[in-house]
């Protein structure tokens, strides 16, 4: 492996995608679910971009890519349902990763308000509304405004790292 200080690059030359993104997969991440009924039905799409902000006001955040076809949908919602996947929806990950409307085929979501839909059994679940969309790169980052939560302590959370999928298991010390 070359490391930074051995990589001579000029400051306008990029590095490749691929080594790019082989490079961030080193970091873990959680999964979770982002849906709301949008037109009478529900729309979802897996993200693994969630990120606590701001405690006051309480705020997250997540990243869409350009070329998603659930966000623009995604994107009318008032309010909409977070799920951070736990241990039970394992199973299910590769059912949410599909692109098209079979992606919530067989999945029912709860209606935790009006628009917003979750998963039960996440490790936890978020109510939010939009607060502030940023233009970033090859994504929109979107800020949320929690209004609503909950925590399952006894779930294990669902993380992402180096492509795979895992339960996040720890030793309290």
């Amino acid at each position: 492996m070359m490391s930074i200080a051995h990589q001579k690059r000029s400051s306008t030359q990029t590095p490749p995608l691929a080594d790019v993104r082989r490079t961030f997969a080193a970091c873990p991440t959680g999964l979770a679910l982002i849906a709301a009924e949008v037109d009478g039905h529900d729309e979802a799409m897996l993200a693994n971009s969630f990120t606590s902000v701001s405690l006051d006001p309480p705020l997250d955040s997540m990243a869409f890519p350009h070329t998603s076809t659930t966000w623009p949908q995604l994107r009318q919602a008032q309010e909409l349902g977070i799920t951070i996947l736990g241990e039970p929806h394992a199973a299910l990950v590769p059912q949410l990763r599909r692109s098209g409307p079979d992606r919530l085929d067989g999945i029912a979501l709860d209606r935790a308000t009006a628009q917003a839909r979750t998963l039960p059994r996440g490790a936890a679940t978020l109510i939010v509304r939009p607060y502030r969309h940023i233009p970033a790169g090859d994504h929109e980052l979107v800020l949320f405004e929690v209004v609503d939560h909950r925590r399952d302590d006894e779930a294990a959370p669902l993380t992402y790292h180096d492509r795979h999928v895992g339960a996040l298991h720890h030793e309290r010390l």
